[in-house]
């Protein structure tokens, strides 16, 4: 089968490593954010000079962004199964801006039950702590709840408003059956908002959501754009997440008339450019088409999850390796902190990936089996600014241009760190931050962020 593996712009870029040495970068950190598909980059270069305000200017340029902004989003209204329905798909940041944006236009009150799942993002958690009251579905040890627990948790009374859930793990890269719990909520009237931030770069999205929010940065278009999709007729009433300019019909000093969604909700100047860039990486996609991306990220899951748990004293999370997931795997290293291993595989390795909590606190610490009282300790120090004993894993997250070579890469790399070998250099460890770094005497090439706060973000 034909397809991926896919380059991006920067691919192949030779960076600086310990002992004076340059070798190309390998970001494993897709599950974060990727990078720019060529042909997004072009569109966008494309466009640039024709870049303009859009929907109240009379000049031909204005009228060309217009029509390329309307275009992206009729592309978005189909990149999730919605063309011919009566929704709209508001173009925001990211998945984060669209869900704050969905709990504030649900008008739920504080005694309103929202059910979400102890395996989300703090994106899809914490807004809706703001609004309602959430109640939890709980996950095994392995990461995973099932359908029926999902059930249970509709059937509690009261009765729920909401139904929050993802499309798949940023940490494990599991993928709930979504359309099945999609049809649990349906039959007891409950709605349902998917956070498919990792799912839709991956898979097609499931027609049958209610609400579905997704972010460009994590599909090839990293121009700052985002979408929530949901029916017309929840953002029909009510006052918008912003208010300004573009959001109207008529303003007095007391008074004001909202004009229609989605136009309605999006208040401001927006991203013209990154809705071309958003609408460029749909197409993209679509060139290469399902079956193949599809493919591509089975392959790469097997060997990068089959692969790292192999590795004597390395521990694979999440489910087992006969459940399919996404190209993601977090894993830890027996006796070495995992800020450390992450620094060790840039410094030496040139391998990017992330490390900590992913934005996902609680189901880390479920995947860690941590007892209750190292959970106490850790966020104690926290609260005295020493994130030294902070929890996590290291995750490694393949995309459309990840070759199976590059998987070997990084086995090879933690295999090594996992075998004992001692480090060519001294690393440091920053309390603040829980990070390490090379001895800048050994690494002059390391980068100075002190003024520009931590080498990772500790949540």
């Amino acid at each position: 089968m034909t397809g991926p593996p896919v380059a991006l712009v920067g691919d192949g870029a030779l960076v600086p490593c310990v002992g004076g040495t340059q070798r190309p970068y390998l970001s494993l950190d897709a599950a974060a954010s990727t990078a720019c598909l060529p042909s997004v980059h072009r569109r966008v270069d494309e466009f640039v000079p024709w870049y303009s305000s859009i929907h109240r200017g009379a000049g031909y340029k204005s009228q060309f962004a217009t029509a390329a902004y309307e275009d992206a989003r009729r592309a978005a209204m189909a990149f999730a199964g919605r063309a011919g329905r009566d929704d709209v798909a508001i173009i925001c940041r990211n998945t984060t801006e669209a869900l704050n944006h969905l709990a504030y236009r649900l008008r739920l009150a504080p005694d309103d039950v929202v059910v979400t799942t102890v395996v989300e993002h703090h994106a899809n958690l914490l807004p809706w702590a703001r609004v309602a009251t959430r109640r939890y579905i709980e996950c095994g040890a392995d990461g995973t709840f099932s359908v029926e627990a999902v059930e249970a948790a509709l059937d509690e009374q009261p009765h729920p408003r909401l139904l929050a859930v993802t499309g798949a793990s940023n940490i494990t890269g599991w993928l709930p059956p979504i359309e099945a719990i999609i049809g649990a909520a349906h039959r007891r009237g409950i709605p349902v908002a998917l956070d498919a931030a990792q799912l839709a770069p991956h898979r097609p999205m499931p027609e049958d959501a209610d609400f579905v929010a997704w972010s460009g940065h994590k599909m090839y278009a990293p121009f700052g754009a985002g979408v929530l999709v949901g029916p017309r007729q929840a953002f029909s009433a009510g006052d918008p997440f912003l208010a300004g300019g573009g959001a109207v019909d008529l303003v007095d000093l007391d008074e004001v008339v909202w004009t229609d969604p989605p136009d309605r909700e999006e208040a401001g100047s927006p991203n013209v450019i990154g809705a071309v860039a958003l609408h460029a990486a749909m197409d993209a996609l679509g060139d290469v088409g399902w079956p193949s991306l599809v493919d591509h990220d089975r392959r790469l899951a097997r060997l990068l999850r089959s692969g790292l748990a192999s590795i004597p004293g390395v521990r694979l999370l999440g489910p087992s390796l006969e459940v399919e997931t996404l190209p993601v795997a977090a894993f830890t290293v027996d006796d070495t902190p995992h800020a450390l291993v992450a620094a060790r595989l840039a410094a030496e390795d040139a391998i990017g990936v992330r490390h900590g909590c992913f934005c996902a606190h609680p189901y880390l610490v479920r995947l860690l089996g941590l007892p209750q009282a190292d959970v106490v300790a850790y966020r104690d120090d926290v609260r005295r600014g020493d994130r030294s004993r902070m929890p996590g894993a290291v995750r490694a997250s393949a995309g459309i241009n990840t070759t199976e070579a590059d998987v070997e890469r990084l086995l090879a790399a933690v295999a090594r760190i996992a075998s004992g070998e001692e480090p060519p250099i001294e690393y440091r460890r920053d309390p603040h931050t829980g990070d390490f770094g090379p001895d800048p005497a050994a690494a002059p090439w390391n980068l100075d962020l002190g003024s520009h706060g931590s080498w990772c973000s500790p949540g």
